[in-house]
């Protein structure tokens, strides 16, 4: 599989502990306990293949040897990279998707701004979004295994796609690992025992299995039962999980890739889940394939490849790749896009990323049927797309500086262009300028022309979410002059939704009637969100009374307030949620033990504006107890409580960062010096936007001294 680019560890010496006993002792400690700590200097004890090694920033990286994959242990294993968010349900489920669409992230060798497991302050990153298309995602590089950033899996879970990481081996030196590895039922099953618990324990999806080498006659008799052992573990351990073979080794145990499935390959895609063809085949491949008899009604399980970068001789590549998704989908295949990153690569213009990756899958949407979320209420989303110029909370920045976290990203839109009749355009698209809610609105502009009397629809959202049978409906937009904005949502019996044509029943269009501010149920959401500057956003609530439906489509309604004409418009969607009327509670839960840990102390220059002179600086893991289901991400401050001079009075809270699980790093927070008390506090941040009291966030004091006064 073809990409476009080709100091000694530290051990750590502490006992093997697993998560759940710490977090356990940490919530037998009194809540108003204090963590003591003498402060000394030294090399950091933590390991540098989880945490850089300047800043013990929490890192996310793969395994490159056999030996450290034999000698992998759990309680080694990094839990910040175990992703927090389970894969969310959606319709079709995978097992009825006649032409499944896999994406093989092929992106500069990988672990690039997205190894940062907390973000990092990137200008211009790589980022995907297009979720709703695709249905299976492979985190894709040239170390022997490829663990997927936790960022991505839980991107890709939040929207219903699983997630690979890869298997692979390369030439001379993978010939003699897989001579080793493949020689008896011992070893290999030692191997894939490992891949099923590295899996497991980080929380993806499956592997992609991709064997680049020659095989001996012994090891290529074994590389099937390798896989079906493999896939039958992975089954066993992990729900819904894939185990893809790519193909490039024949039945003989030469390297000669295929670019079909035919008698050849066909062993090993009998022990798996599917295969991944290479990408030079020609539609006689296909016709030949459709009518072979080894499919044995497979056919969704062949991922036809599809290299974006265009090498060899290949169908498409680049902005002509839909010309290979049409021959794939007219012979009922499915495909695999590769290294589909050309569209920031190959662009020495960063700020247009967004411009092309949203042309290029625009272009490929007419093969890509949708999928939809299908979780129950509440829905909510700001759609940021996990990047931005700021970060913004309720229309204000609270950190005006470029950042990348797929962990932020939400529920993703539908981005497309489209013609209106009478000559006008529609367009839907991120934009990063403004927002409501992390770092992107969804910016709605184009053109409604003079000869379109009625009203324009731009679709935004395609779900399968069951509505309560009072649903409360929330919008947050800003609209260009001349128009108004309203909601049309479509919905359909929820029983008609239960049977294999989910994608294909009737729909029925009905606007929530505007509720005033004096309504009661406005009132309540006031008083359980609190008064916010709503900064030039309007905040529209809206409620919808139905019995046993479900909510298909999203429209936002544009109309022309003014004169006919050709009228350009604009209209920024900040936010939308869906929640059911009788649910509007405050959150009950206050976050429980909370406990400090890891603590490496250096001396520098800190990360506030401030810390101009070299100054101490903590570092320290801090891990909680909260339902992570019921929060968007949570606030991390911390205060001085008390200082060298006992006449200083405590200082305020200040922010830290925002965690999106119950475990954040600390890095080169700014303290004053020992000796010292101060407070980290973790504030929850749930999702329906709902204040939590102080008394219910949690915190925990650091006591630290000098080690010259010991």
């Amino acid at each position: 599989m073809a990409s476009i680019t080709d100091g000694q560890e530290p051990e750590l010496s502490r006992e093997d502990s697993r998560e759940p006993s710490r977090s356990e002792s940490c919530m037998d400690q009194p809540v108003d306990s204090s963590v003591l700590e003498v402060v000394h200097y030294g090399p950091s004890p933590l390991p540098v293949k989880h945490y850089d090694a300047d800043t013990t920033e929490p890192i996310s990286g793969g395994i490159r040897t056999m030996e450290e994959l034999l000698a992998w242990r759990r309680g080694e294993a990094s839990a910040f990279n175990v992703a927090p968010v389970p894969r969310a349900p959606r319709e079709p489920p995978l097992d009825r998707v006649q032409h499944r669409t896999l994406v093989s992230h092929d992106m500069m060798g990988g672990y690039l701004d997205d190894r940062f497991v907390q973000g990092a302050a990137a200008e211009a990153p790589y980022a995907f979004y297009h979720w709703n298309h695709i249905d299976v995602f492979n985190y894709f590089s040239h170390q022997l295994v490829t663990v997927p950033p936790a960022v991505w899996t839980s991107a890709a879970h939040r929207h219903g796609v699983l997630v690979l990481g890869t298997f692979i081996t390369e030439w001379t030196d993978g010939a003699a690992l897989c001579e080793a590895f493949l020689k008896d039922e011992e070893s290999y099953r030692a191997v894939a025992d490992k891949l099923v618990q590295i899996s497991h324990w980080y929380r993806f999806d499956g592997w992609l299995v991709n064997i680049e080498n020659v095989l001996s006659a012994a090891a290529v008799r074994n590389a099937p039962l390798f896989l079906r052992y493999l896939t039958d573990q992975m089954h066993e351990r992990v729900g819904g999980s894939l185990v893809l073979w790519y193909d490039s080794v024949i039945h003989d145990g030469q390297l000669k890739w295929q670019n079909e499935l035919n008698q050849y390959n066909r062993m090993f895609f009998d022990a798996c889940d599917g295969i991944f063809t290479n990408y030079n085949w020609t539609e006689q491949n296909l016709e030949w394939m459709e009518a072979y008899g080894g499919l044995q009604r497979r056919q969704a399980d062949v991922y036809v490849g599809v290299d974006v970068f265009g090498r060899g001789k290949v169908v498409g590549g680049m902005f002509e790749t839909n010309k290979a998704l049409e021959l794939i989908r007219k012979h009922n295949f499915s495909t695999a896009i590769f290294a589909p990153g050309w569209v920031y690569e190959a662009h020495s213009d960063k700020t247009q990323f967004r411009k092309n990756q949203d042309r290029f899958w625009d272009l490929l949407s007419p093969y890509l049927p949708l999928h939809r979320p299908a979780s129950p209420l509440p829905f909510l989303s700001s759609f940021c797309q996990g990047f931005g110029k700021a970060v913004y909370s309720r229309g204000q920045p609270e950190a005006a500086t470029s950042w990348f976290n797929l962990a932020a990203q939400e529920q993703q839109p539908l981005y497309y262009r489209a013609a209106v009749a009478g000559g006008g355009w529609l367009s839907s698209s991120g934009c990063p300028e403004d927002a409501w809610n992390g770092g992107s609105s969804l910016l709605l502009e184009g053109l409604l022309p003079a000869a379109h009397g009625a009203p324009l629809c731009a679709r935004i959202l395609s779900l399968h979410v069951p509505l309560a049978s009072t649903t409360l409906v929330t919008l947050v937009f800003k609209a260009s002059a001349g128009i108004s904005v309203s909601l049309e949502l479509q919905t359909t019996d929820a029983s008609r939704c239960t049977h294999i044509s989910v994608q294909e029943v009737p729909l029925s269009q009905v606007s929530p009637a505007v509720l005033d501010d004096g309504h009661q149920v406005v009132q309540q959401l006031s008083q359980l969100c609190g008064s916010w500057n709503t900064s030039g956003w309007t905040l529209r609530c809206s409620q919808l009374e139905v019995r046993g439906c479900v909510l298909r489509e999203v429209c936002v309604k544009i109309s022309r307030d003014g004169e006919p004409g050709d009228l350009p418009f604009s209209c920024r969607v900040g936010e939308l949620m869906v929640l059911d009327a009788a649910g509007l509670q405050p959150p009950p839960d206050r976050v429980q033990g909370v406990c400090i840990d890891e603590v490496v102390w250096l001396r520098g220059v800190g990360s506030s504006p401030d810390s101009a002179h070299s100054c101490l600086l903590l570092n320290a893991t801090l891990r909680w107890d909260y339902p992570l289901r019921a929060v968007r991400h949570f606030r991390v401050h911390w205060r001085r409580l008390r200082g060298p001079d006992p006449r200083t009075p405590p200082g305020r809270l200040a922010p830290v960062g925002r965690a999106y699980s119950t475990l954040f790093r600390v890095t080169e927070l700014a303290v004053p010096e020992p000796p010292g008390l101060l407070e980290l506090v973790v504030q929850p941040v749930v999702r329906e936007g709902f204040l939590v009291p102080e008394s219910q966030w949690g915190r925990r004091s650091l006591s630290y001294t000098d080690a010259a006064v010991q």
